[in-house]
């Protein structure tokens, strides 16, 4: 009572103005956006009456005595790790991704099924780097990058939305002093035709909610009255093309799942569901051949059936292969690699071996200034005489803070400003160190291998112990405390009480 009485001797004015400071700063960094226009696009009515001019002119150059602009495109391990180095003093930073957060994709799997919630592996932006919802020059937009201009500096997006239904998409520009392509890579179908509009593939959030949907359906629909026998096996048949750490670690959750949780929970039909794992070659070509023999027997112990072989079609129900069998599936997971996205295949750079786009070793596009590029979209260009590095977390991690410290350097050298940079010292070049191995096969064992490569000497492991160090070394590699206390939970709670099966 006394604190309504308080409120209702705020006079109207007091009160308007009081919400006209909470809209203000609110609105400020969307304000400040606007101010720096330099460039009028074709207006046109925007949805809900709204004028879609206000949205269309994006972020012009930066003038003297603002902070010179870093423009990061894409949110994944290197994005992100760049974002969280770089010195928010010297730098705005403005980031273009189609997602507002980071996967934590080592444990991504887990979430398949309902060893880990969904939450536990994502870490929005925000809490990474901060300046980006506190700053005025520092903003997060969810879009795509369309196209780039680097003699204009500019880079060209267009929004991302749930579809045409719901809004349409508008575009804007974003002027640049330095700009880093961190947009990382797309999963590799080989042209191999019924891939895309069949199969799920294990990258994002959203595929791993897929996966679990279906997989949940598929074992609710089996156990329907006069289903055919043949129809309940198809459906409760889980298959997982490639041979990949990804592909070897949701085979050993999925069997874990079906060990523990489908035979109580779905007795009805615990006997029928399976798990294949095709690969072409060798499953897990990264370890050594002791490690790889040691994985084969412990998924075959737990159920996990193994067929080499090339896929050449996937059609709706079944998926056929090179020597023609044919592989019925209810469930079909992708996992045989990366490529590079339409939009790096677009760009007019020199590109490195497989299509990425082509850097030095001071993560440099050497045609054009103040670009630089990391992560799985980008590689050495072969004049450097070095290797394209693999397409691994480690590694995007790595070239991040590299080159968070180098554009730091930079900064605090008076080079920020766009082609600015051109007579200032790099320094020592990136050097890319493998500090090992890791993955996980289900029933509580794991592979551990800490060697630079297969012939080095060093510590490789299996069993319990491999196991436990993994979970260990990934719960301490989560990035915020939050998450890592997420993470602990869903680990204690699914061991005390099994996952949960909820299809929401």
């Amino acid at each position: 009572m006394f604190l309504i009485k308080n409120l209702r001797r705020i006079s109207p004015t007091t009160s308007s103005a009081l919400i006209g400071l909470r809209n203000t700063a609110g609105s400020s960094r969307f304000c400040t956006a606007m101010n720096h226009q330099q460039h009028q696009h074709v207006q046109s009515p925007a949805p809900n009456g709204l004028d879609r001019s206000r949205y269309s002119e994006g972020l012009g150059a930066t003038k003297e005595g603002e902070k010179p602009r870093v423009v990061v495109l894409g949110s994944g391990w290197a994005g992100c790790r760049l974002m969280k180095g770089i010195d928010t003093s010297v730098y705005d930073v403005v980031c273009v991704s189609p997602r507002n957060h980071m996967v934590f994709t080592p444990l991504l799997a887990s979430t398949c099924v309902g060893t880990l919630e969904f939450r536990s592996v994502a870490e929005p932006i925000s809490r990474i780097q901060p300046a980006i919802s506190r700053e005025p020059g520092s903003f997060f937009f969810l879009a795509n990058c369309s196209r780039l201009d680097a003699d204009s500096h500019e880079v060209h997006c267009e929004t991302l939305t749930d579809g045409l239904n719901t809004l349409k998409p508008w575009k804007f520009k974003i002027a640049y002093d330095k700009l880093v392509i961190a947009c990382g890579a797309e999963a590799s179908t080989f042209g191999i035709k019924g891939v895309l509009e069949n199969a799920i593939f294990l990258r994002e959030v959203h595929h791993a909610q897929e996966i679990r949907r279906k997989l949940l359906l598929n074992l609710m629909l089996s156990d329907t009255p006069g289903i055919s026998k043949e129809e309940k096996q198809r459906l409760l048949h889980c298959v997982v093309v490639g041979g990949g750490p990804t592909g070897v670690e949701f085979s050993g959750e999925l069997s874990d799942f079906i060990m523990k949780d489908v035979r109580q929970r779905y007795a009805h039909v615990k006997d029928d569901i399976h798990v294949t794992l095709i690969e072409a070659k060798d499953i897990l070509s990264s370890f050594d051949d002791r490690l790889r023999r040691y994985a084969i027997k412990q998924l075959n112990k737990s159920g996990v059936r193994f067929v080499r072989g090339i896929v050449k079609d996937v059609k709706p129900q079944k998926l056929i292969l090179d020597d023609g069998t044919e592989v019925p599936y209810g469930l079909l997971v992708w996992s045989t690699g990366v490529g590079p996205s339409p939009f790096v295949s677009s760009l007019d750079f020199p590109k490195a071996p497989g299509g990425r786009i082509g850097i030095d070793q001071w993560m440099r596009v050497p045609s054009v200034q103040d670009v630089f590029a990391i992560g799985d979209c980008s590689g050495y260009l072969e004049t450097t005489g070095k290797p394209t590095l693999p397409a691994l977390a480690q590694v995007a991690e790595r070239e991040g803070k590299y080159l968070a410290n180098l554009l730091n350097e930079i900064g605090r050298a008076n080079g920020g400003r766009a082609n600015s940079a051109k007579e200032i010292e790099l320094g020592v070049p990136f050097v890319y160190k493998h500090l090992g191995s890791m993955a996980t096969i289900g029933r509580y064992k794991a592979l551990v291998d800490l060697r630079e490569s297969k012939d080095a000497k060093g510590i490789s492991m299996t069993g319990f112990v491999s196991w436990f160090i993994w979970r260990s070394a990934y719960l301490t590699r989560v990035i915020s405390w939050r998450n890592r206390f997420y993470v602990a939970i869903n680990w204690f709670t699914t061991f005390v009480f099994g996952r949960d099966i909820s299809r929401i």
